[in-house]
C-alpha cells in the first residue's frame, strides 16, 4: 500500500509541478553536459529533477535568492548521475543550501603537536552525512555554455552529490554500496591503483589532466572522478580504464558513447 501511495503521490507532483518548460530548455541547452542525451533520457531527467525538487528544500544562504532558474540548474546535475538509478539514491536527507560564492566554514584543525586550531578555508561545495548539501552558486552558474570549468572536467554539482552516494553505506570513504552485479574487489582494485599512481604524481609535481584535489583522499577521489566521468568521459578512460569501467557499471550510463565528440583529450 505505502509503494501504491508514494507512486500517486509521484504521479501528482510530475503532473502540477513540473519545471516549466523554457527553464528547462535553456539549462539543457546552455550545458555541455547534457549533449548527447536522447529524447527519452531528457524526459526522465526532467522528471527525477522534478521529484528531487518535490523531495528537496532548496535555501539561499548570505542573501542568495533562489529563483526557478537556480533550482531547476542544481537539479539537473544532480540528477544525472542518477538517471538510470532512481531518486531513492539520494534518500536520507532533505535541505540544499546555496551561498553567492564560495562560503568559509570555521573548522577546527590538529597539528602534528596535537595542538587544535580554529581555521577557515573558502569551499565551493560540501556535504555532510545525513544532513544537508551546500553549494556555491558562483561555481554552479559557471560551468554553462563556455565550457571553461567543464573542460577542465569541473562539475561542484555532481562532486558533492557523489559524496551523497558514497555516504549511502556510512562516512565518505570512496567505496558506495555497489550493485549486485558488481565486484567488490572489481571496484577496489581498480580505485586503489588509480589512487596510488595519481597521488604519486601529485607528490612528484607532474601537471595532471585531473583535479590535483582528487588525491586529498579515497573519498575526494571518488568524486573528482565522478565530475570526470559525466563532464569529460574520455579524459577518464585514457588515464584510468579501469576506473571508468567500474563508473559506468555503477552510474549504468557510458558517457563516451553518447558524447563521442567530447573527448576531452
Amino acid at each position: 500500500m505505502f509503494n501504491i501511495l508514494k507512486s500517486r503521490h509521484r504521479e501528482r507532483v510530475l503532473e502540477r509541478s513540473p519545471i516549466r518548460e523554457r527553464v528547462w530548455r535553456r539549462i539543457i541547452d546552455d550545458r555541455p553536459l547534457f549533449d548527447g542525451l536522447t529524447v527519452d533520457e531528457l524526459s526522465r531527467l526532467k522528471d527525477l529533477a522534478t521529484l528531487f525538487l518535490d523531495e528537496k528544500d532548496v535555501h539561499g544562504a548570505a542573501g542568495q535568492e533562489i529563483d526557478d532558474r537556480v533550482r531547476a540548474t542544481i537539479a539537473a546535475q544532480a540528477c544525472l548521475p542518477i538517471l538510470n538509478l532512481c531518486i531513492e539514491y539520494y534518500k536520507g536527507w532533505v535541505e540544499v543550501i546555496v551561498y553567492p560564492g564560495e562560503f568559509v566554514p570555521l573548522r577546527e584543525q590538529v597539528d602534528e603537536a596535537g595542538v587544535v586550531h580554529q581555521v577557515r578555508h573558502p569551499l565551493a561545495g560540501e556535504s555532510w552525512l545525513r544532513g544537508p548539501l551546500i553549494l556555491s552558486w558562483d561555481d554552479v552558474a559557471r560551468i554553462g555554455g563556455s565550457g571553461d570549468d567543464e573542460g577542465a572536467g569541473v562539475n561542484v554539482v555532481i562532486h558533492e552529490f557523489a559524496h551523497k552516494l558514497d555516504m549511502l553505506n556510512g562516512g565518505a570513504d570512496g567505496f558506495p554500496p555497489l550493485h549486485a552485479d558488481m565486484r567488490r574487489a572489481a571496484w577496489a582494485e581498480a580505485f586503489l591503483a588509480a589512487f596510488k599512481d595519481f597521488t604519486a604524481r601529485v607528490r612528484r609535481g607532474d601537471t595532471t589532466s585531473i583535479d590535483p584535489y582528487a588525491a586529498e583522499n579515497p573519498a575526494e577521489f571518488f568524486a573528482v572522478l565522478s565530475e570526470v566521468f559525466f563532464a569529460m568521459p574520455a579524459r577518464l578512460k585514457d588515464t584510468y580504464p579501469a576506473v571508468y569501467g567500474q563508473l559506468a557499471l555503477f552510474y549504468r550510463q557510458d558517457p563516451i558513447a553518447r558524447r563521442p565528440a567530447a573527448s576531452g583529450r
